[in-house]
């Protein structure tokens, strides 16, 4: 099965639709009469396709297991032609498309069945997807390029005692974003030296400046007062939101202290300096977080640089 540990929980809808058709006028009469030999077609069919949706990972092998929060099929007659739509939501990490589908195939096929005694031309037409929301692509805004940054604040990196993972992992999950990071730098765990560093990428017009390091609580740990006294605007879900998702999988991430928001028009991270925990943040964050900038553009305009 495809990993999905990595994605996030959110409202997931999908909706198929299935088609049979009968060939004889009298087949409509007897279903809508409730007068077909094996049953009432309708509610029988329903049944089955509500089974049929819950019972989805137990019949395709690379499905996962997910909590159904709603299941809807109605029937649409016109003509000789039966509309069969399911719609299914979820909240959890993939989508409900398979579970729509499956869902229509059933209830199609559980129709078949009742009523090829009376009608052996009946037969079953295109199933197919109709929508699907809540998916990754729905939270991805298409903006234009930010100037971004990311500096890895650690005494023993910048003494070339060690190699930088984090601030590199960071990199390459914001290209994963189509974002370029046009400066990549290594400082010391040094209160005044990074306030200095994230002055003069305000200044230099940068818009997502993201900080590797020091948010932990060693004595050296400094990053969150270098930066919180320079956000004008704090935006405290952010790391609250990547806390969340790090608590999920390691009960260590509730010891990070990184804090999050505006300075100016440039919007700071501060992120964990292990690979990990840097990692698992901008899995958490992006690419979500891009949202704010369509808001910001609204609502900073009017803000000095």
């Amino acid at each position: 099965m495809v990993n999905i540990t990595h994605k996030h929980n959110t409202l997931r809808k999908a909706i198929a639709q299935a088609t049979l058709q009968v060939s004889l006028p009298a087949t409509i009469t007897a279903i809508r009469a409730r007068q077909v030999p094996k049953g009432d077609v309708l509610e029988f069919s329903r049944a089955a396709g509500l089974l049929a949706i819950k019972k989805t990972s137990d019949v395709i092998p690379d499905c996962h297991p997910l909590p159904v929060e709603y299941a809807c099929i109605s029937h649409e007659i016109e003509d000789q032609c039966i509309r069969i739509q399911v719609e299914v939501h979820t909240i959890y990490r993939t989508g409900v498309e398979v579970e729509a589908m499956h869902g229509a195939a059933i209830t199609a096929l559980t129709m078949y069945d009742m009523l090829k005694p009376i009608d052996p031309q009946v037969s079953i037409g295109e199933i197919k997807l109709l929508e699907k929301k809540g998916g990754k692509s729905d939270y991805a805004d298409k903006l234009p390029s930010l100037l971004c940054a990311v500096i890895v604040c650690s005494d023993s990196i910048a003494a070339g005692k060690k190699q930088d993972a984090a601030g590199k992992a960071i990199v390459q999950q914001l290209e994963q974003q189509h974002l370029e990071t046009a400066t990549y730098e290594i400082i010391p765990d040094d209160l005044e030296t990074i306030r200095q560093k994230a002055l003069a990428l305000k200044a230099a017009g940068y818009q997502l400046v993201i900080f590797c390091g020091g948010t932990g609580l060693s004595p050296r740990d400094v990053t969150p007062e270098a930066i919180a006294p320079l956000l004008d605007r704090p935006v405290p879900g952010i790391m609250e939101a990547a806390r969340q998702y790090g608590r999920e999988r390691t009960p260590y991430s509730m010891l990070s202290r990184g804090v999050a928001g505006f300075s100016g028009n440039m919007l700071v991270l501060t992120l964990p300096g292990s690979t990990k925990g840097a990692t698992e943040s901008m899995q958490a964050l992006f690419p979500h977080l891009l949202h704010i900038f369509k808001v910001a553009k609204g609502a900073r305009h009017d803000v000095a640089q």
